[in-house]
């Protein structure tokens, strides 16, 4: 792993392919030819895990530089939390995408079994446990 990162470039770590946004994590997870949940899932972590391991490498050079205190180290500093400080937005934004993603999946999953089961054979259920035998 480099050990710069990146750190301090002023923009905010980006791990995700051009175009990858939050704004297509759960598009499609219903439609045909869409990402399926597991694949959504997968890249959001993924892009997860890559913003926090960067943020670590960030919060590694924040450390020194405060332990140094050298001029310059500190004055780099702001820009350090700055950008970390939006990468953990970033995860926040990335996380809230995936649990509405997860949600609506689930109320999916959950429609067609209710819609399968209601045409299907039920089994008789009765009206309290025990109350029927006699």
């Amino acid at each position: 792993m480099e050990e710069d990162g990146g750190a301090g470039s002023g923009e905010p770590f980006v791990a995700a392919a051009p175009g990858a946004g939050s704004a297509g994590v759960g598009a499609g997870s219903s439609a045909g030819g869409g990402a399926k949940l597991p694949q959504v899932l997968q890249k959001s972590f993924g892009e997860v895990q890559g913003i926090l391991e960067h943020n670590r490498v960030l919060i590694q050079e924040i450390s020194q530089n405060q332990e140094t205190r050298d001029a310059d180290g500190l004055t780099r500093n702001v820009s350090l939390i700055r950008e970390l400080n939006t990468n953990i937005a970033r995860v926040v934004d990335l996380y809230g995408d995936l649990s509405g993603s997860f949600a609506r999946a689930v109320a999916a999953k959950k429609a067609t079994a209710g819609g399968a089961a209601a045409g299907g054979p039920k089994r008789p259920r009765s009206a309290g446990a025990g109350q029927q035998q006699q």
